[in-house]
C-alpha cells in the first residue's frame, strides 16, 4: 500500500498544511465515504456540511474555509486540481502488462525500448518501434511501421493500424481502434468505388483515448490529435480531422471528416460536428448539439430539443411541421402592413 505524509503531498500541489505534517495518507475518497487514513476534498459549496461528519484524516480545501477542530487539511487555490494530482500519487491502478509474455508475437524487425511490457497474445508487427517503458496489454495488435513513444500505456484489445504514430505518456483504453479506413467512396452510376485511405493517424503527447473510440486514418493527409487532448468512450473521429491542444470531447460524440477543432474546446456528449467546418479556440458545446456550420467566436453553444412529456412533444412536433407555412403567412401580413 502506498503511504505518503501530508508534507509530501503538500509539496506535490504547493499547498499550505493545517494540522499534523506527518499524518500518513493511504488513499483518496469523497467526504461522505472517506475513512481514517484517506484524504478527501471540498470543491463544491453544497458539500460543505459534510466537513463536520467526514471520517477522512485530511481534506483538500480552498483558502478561507472554516475547518472542524482537529481535522488536518491541505489548503490550495484549486482543490479539485489538487485532488487530481494527489490521486495520481496514490493511484493503485495495475499495469496493463508485466514483462513480455511468452505468447506475444513480436516481429524480428520490430524495435523495443527499455522496460517494455507486452501482454499475452499481443502482436507487434514488422518495423514497429516501441519506446521505453511502454505497456501494451493483452490481445493488442500493433500494425507494421507503428511508432509508440515512451511511457504510453495501452489496455487490452487495442488495435493500431499500419504507420500510425502515438506520442509520449498517452493512455489508450480497451477496444480503441486507431487508423482504420476513413469513410471514403466515390459513386459511379450508382455503384460505390472505394478510395484508398493513404494517410495516417498522428497522436501527439499526453492524449487520453476512451474505450471503443475509433479514430480513422486520413485519406491523403493525416488525422491529427494534438497534445493534451482527452477523448471519452465510444467517440468517432473521422478521416482528416484536426483537433488542437487540450480539447476535451465527451462520450458518443461524432466528428465528421476534415473538420478542425481549436484549442481548449469542451464538447459535450453525443454531439455531432459536420465535416469540412472549423471550430475556433475556447468553444464550449453543450451535449446533444448538432454543429452544421463553423464557429468563429469563443463562447458557449447549444442545440437539440430537451425531453418533454410525450403528449407535449407530439404537439410541438406537429407545430414544427407547420413552421414553413406559418412563416409564409407572417411574411404576407408584413408585406400588407408595409404597403
Amino acid at each position: 500500500m502506498q503511504q505518503l505524509t501530508l508534507q509530501q503531498l503538500a509539496s506535490v500541489i504547493d499547498a499550505d498544511i493545517v494540522g499534523d505534517e506527518q499524518q500518513l495518507i493511504t488513499g483518496v475518497a469523497t467526504l461522505a465515504s472517506a475513512q481514517s487514513g484517506q484524504i478527501a476534498f471540498l470543491a463544491n459549496e453544497k458539500y460543505r456540511s459534510q466537513l463536520d461528519t467526514t471520517k477522512a484524516s485530511a481534506i483538500i480545501v480552498a483558502p478561507g474555509i472554516a475547518l472542524p477542530e482537529g481535522l488536518s487539511a491541505l489548503v490550495t487555490k484549486n482543490p479539485y486540481a489538487g485532488f487530481a494530482k494527489i490521486a495520481q500519487q496514490l493511484d493503485t491502478t495495475p499495469r496493463s502488462a508485466e514483462g513480455i509474455d511468452p505468447s506475444a508475437q513480436i516481429a524480428s524487425s520490430a524495435t523495443l525500448g527499455k522496460n517494455v511490457s507486452v501482454g499475452p497474445l499481443t502482436i507487434i508487427s514488422e518495423h514497429a518501434v516501441i519506446g521505453d517503458n511502454v505497456q501494451i496489454g493483452a490481445s493488442c495488435f500493433i500494425g507494421p511501421g507503428v511508432h509508440i513513444q515512451a511511457e504510453t500505456k495501452l489496455w487490452q484489445q487495442v488495435v493500431i493500424y499500419h504507420n500510425c504514430e502515438i506520442g509520449k505518456n498517452c493512455l489508450i483504453h480497451s477496444g480503441a481502434v486507431i487508423g482504420a479506413d476513413g469513410f471514403g467512396w466515390a459513386n459511379e452510376a450508382g455503384k460505390w468505388i472505394k478510395i484508398p485511405q493513404l494517410g495516417r493517424v498522428i497522436i501527439h503527447d499526453r492524449v487520453d483515448i476512451g474505450a471503443s473510440t475509433t479514430i480513422d486514418r486520413g485519406a491523403l493527409d493525416d488525422t491529427i490529435i494534438s497534445s493534451g487532448c482527452i477523448i471519452d468512450n465510444q467517440c468517432q473521429i473521422a478521416h482528416n480531422v484536426f483537433i488542437d491542444e487540450d480539447t476535451a470531447i465527451a462520450g458518443c460524440t461524432v466528428l465528421a471528416g476534415s473538420c478542425r477543432i481549436g484549442k481548449r474546446c469542451l464538447i459535450g456528449g453525443a454531439t455531432a460536428i459536420n465535416g469540412h467546418i472549423e471550430v475556433c479556440d475556447d468553444v464550449q458545446i453543450s451535449g446533444f448539439s448538432m454543429v452544421i456550420k463553423g464557429i468563429t467566436e469563443p463562447g458557449v453553444y447549444a442545440s437539440g430539443i430537451p425531453a418533454a412529456p410525450h403528449r407535449e412533444w407530439r404537439r410541438n412536433g406537429a407545430r414544427y411541421r407547420q413552421l414553413d407555412d406559418l412563416f409564409k403567412r407572417v411574411k404576407k401580413i408584413e408585406t400588407k402592413l408595409s404597403d
